[in-house]
């Protein structure tokens, strides 16, 4: 009887060190998922990104390939709405490409370094490694960590990451704000470490001719050398500067403080002298400068904010030329005030103040300039450059309304 009860004994012990043995606590998978990071070098990924922003939630089919040391090829497809954006990172820098439109924009920066995006393996794992503070838990087939957000965007608080037991691909991620509501959301359909990629994987050009443009035709996108003093409107990136200040709101909304304005842009769009807007526009811009030549570009769909501020309304709309190109100026008045310039510019190189950063808009990515006094966010989005202008927005404001700009269904 007593050699009955040391046999179940020892085999009581020996059933709890295997179970020991086979679980795995958060320190060691995070130094796990520290060695994986550290020797990857690519990876690829496909998946379903939601956008719980605005008015409407957006879906979209997610691409990301990753080839060492600093190679990315993001494309996010919106089927519903015909978007199709392609990120990309290579020797010559950030792009954004709209394929169907022909256009390409170019940006200096060094994203994803220090500002990732949701979708990205290194992003993911990184917010885990530095959370200090991170909650682990386990289900049948994952690991589960909660751990803060670590994106330019503040609205964006927090961030549950499912991660495959047996490999630590990503899974799900759900990013929530600071009530706990989610508001992205990241499934990942197929991914794998390793693989091979063919050289123009991360070409601009041969991503361009992978999609063909709206037009039908075979013509080879422009793009402008940012290091050139005018882009291909002929306009140095100096007045761009001016004609975007140009269409800032004035911090009052008096109507008598908009009347006495010396915004050039303003007194063009109402035609306060009785001259036409466009030959106005023509006198005082660059000789350079010209009006449109294809139909294309004049026919522009205007796109409105579907989510404003508490307290924030439509002030007025106009017409005007920026850069020899036509566009709409939306000025919005309220708790607080900015503009929304929205244009369609040619094939050109986007490029901005060094001292700006990217801000994570979830379906692209947005540039931020300015100080203090005003700033400035601009985004590419299905050919569109839009430049939402503030001098009381904050940051996280400025996001949620980037994101839920959309066609205005009554233009």
């Amino acid at each position: 009887m007593r050699r009955m009860t040391w046999a179940a004994a020892i085999l009581l012990v020996f059933s709890l060190v295997l179970s020991a043995c086979g679980k795995k606590d958060a320190e060691s998978v995070v130094k796990e998922l520290d060695k994986v990071v550290s020797n990857m070098e690519s990876y690829q990924g496909t998946g379903t990104m939601k956008l719980h922003t605005g008015q409407q939630e957006l879906t979209y089919d997610v691409e990301v390939s990753y080839q060492k040391p600093h190679f990315y090829r993001i494309k996010l497809t919106n089927a519903e709405k015909d978007i199709t954006q392609i990120v990309l990172r290579n020797d010559d820098g950030v792009f954004v490409l709209t394929p169907r439109l022909n256009k390409v924009f170019r940006f200096q920066s060094d994203w994803p370094q220090n500002q990732g995006q949701v979708y990205l393996y290194q992003t993911l794992i990184q917010s885990i490694l530095l959370d200090n503070s991170r909650q682990f838990a386990v289900d049948d087939k994952s690991y589960v960590f909660d751990v803060m957000a670590n994106y330019n965007n503040g609205t964006l608080a927090r961030q549950k990451i499912w991660l495959n037991k047996s490999d630590y691909k990503p899974v799900h991620v759900e990013v929530s704000d600071a009530n706990a509501a989610v508001m992205v959301q990241v499934d990942f359909s197929n991914f794998e470490f390793g693989p091979s990629f063919d050289k123009t994987t991360f070409e601009t050009e041969a991503n361009m001719k992978s999609s063909p443009s709206s037009t039908g035709t075979s013509d080879q996108a422009t793009i402008a050398d940012p290091d050139q003093s005018e882009d291909m409107n002929g306009s140095t990136n100096t007045n761009a500067e001016e004609n975007q200040d140009a269409v800032t709101p004035d911090k009052s909304t008096d109507v008598k403080d908009d009347s006495q304005a010396d915004s050039k842009t303003d007194d063009k769009a109402t035609g306060e002298d009785g001259k036409n807007a466009a030959t106005e526009d023509e006198e005082d811009a660059d000789d350079t400068a010209a009006q449109p030549q294809d139909e294309s570009a004049s026919e522009l769909q205007v796109m409105v904010p579907t989510d404003l501020p508490q307290g924030v309304t439509l002030k007025d709309s106009m017409d005007i030329v920026f850069g020899g190109l036509p566009g709409v100026v939306s000025r919005y008045t309220g708790t607080y005030d900015f503009s929304i310039l929205q244009t369609q510019p040619k094939d050109m190189a986007a490029t901005y103040g060094v001292e700006g950063k990217f801000l994570d808009l979830g379906f692209t990515i947005g540039e931020l300039t300015g100080g203090d006094d005003q700033k400035t966010l601009t985004w590419i989005v299905d050919g569109n450059e839009l430049r939402l202008s503030s001098a009381t927005l904050p940051e996280t404001e400025m996001i949620r309304i980037a994101q839920s700009v959309q066609v205005d269904p009554t233009k």
